[in-house]
């Protein structure tokens, strides 16, 4: 019989989500000799190595893939129970973890905030990421949803939109092109783009509206984030199309301007998005309801909404 505990398979799962101790030591607020223990312990449990090292590098040996697998089942398990059990005790107790695409973080935090207020009992762990390590949480039942654009077609999930997301072409004030209007979508040809990475939801729509005027896509440079998408278009380097929700602040500060494009703004949604078969928790089924009805009508109040200074398409 095994003789483990609760504690050594979590540190476990975390070394092998990591690939690394040290990293699972950071995550976990634990010293690196401490995780060490934990898993030297476990491998003394079970009479087999789960890790072998191979340079710098660690991976999990065959007993480990299978004690991951299992670790994961049973962390499951629990967070049903848990889940379960809290449906006994309503919206004022429990944990809640949500992952949101970058670009989502502009606003999602001022909604987890007017959320917990009202429920000040509710833990939150939110996890700022990109979009394929979102679905990849979501495909491992690592949180309890998503926040994101366009949802993937043809996996088992289950999306609702709950607030518009229009996505905007942004310039630097200076620009030959700021402030004048019924900016025809061919003339944007000649610019150039600074763009997100392939397979983002911004890159995907802007590829599309481009391909749907016949014109090509000058992208001058790749980047990551949002925000060096803004800097960069801010010192002159080029335009950028982003989501309006991310731009608020430069407007209001005269730092970037928003293009008078034909077919611009694209509108989009934001979207809730969870496992099809997954059984919500009531912190996070209250917190969906809490999207779905009310998410719009309070980032309408809470900013000044820069819908007043876009100019019209």
């Amino acid at each position: 019989m095994l003789h483990l505990t609760l504690r050594q398979l979590k540190v476990f799962e975390f070394v092998a989500k990591n690939r690394s101790f040290s990293r699972a030591a950071e995550a976990l607020h634990l010293s690196q000799p401490a995780v060490s223990m934990q898993v030297r312990q476990l491998e003394e449990s079970v009479g087999l190595p789960l890790f072998e090292q191979m340079g710098k590098k660690i991976f999990l040996t065959e007993a480990g893939q299978e004690m991951f697998h299992c670790s994961r089942v049973i962390a499951g398990q629990l967070e049903e129970m848990e889940g379960v059990l809290g449906r006994m005790k309503g919206l004022d107790q429990g944990r809640l973890k949500i992952t949101v695409v970058s670009t989502a973080n502009y606003f999602a935090p001022q909604l987890l905030a007017s959320f917990c207020q009202r429920h000040s009992g509710v833990t939150v762990s939110l996890d700022v990421t990109n979009r394929e390590v979102l679905l990849q949480q979501l495909a491992n039942n690592e949180t309890d949803m998503a926040i994101m654009g366009q949802p993937p077609d043809g996996q088992d999930l289950g999306t609702e939109s709950f607030m518009e997301n229009p996505l905007v072409v942004i310039a630097s004030p200076g620009h030959a092109l700021a402030g004048k209007k019924g900016i025809p979508v061919k003339q944007l040809a000649g610019e150039t783009f600074l763009v997100r990475e392939a397979g983002s939801g911004t890159r995907s729509a802007m590829e599309r509206i481009f391909q749907e005027h016949g014109i090509a896509l000058n992208a001058g440079m790749v980047m990551s984030t949002n925000e060096a998408i803004k800097q960069a278009v801010q010192a002159g380097m080029g335009l950028g199309i982003v989501s309006l929700h991310t731009v608020a602040l430069e407007l209001e500060t005269g730092r970037l301007a928003i293009l008078d494009v034909e077919s611009f703004p694209i509108l989009r949604h934001w979207f809730v998005v969870h496992r099809q078969n997954k059984r919500l928790s009531p912190v996070a089924a209250g917190f969906k309801a809490f999207l779905l009805q009310e998410a719009a009508a309070l980032m309408a109040r809470n900013q000044a909404s820069p819908l007043s200074s876009m100019p019209s398409s």
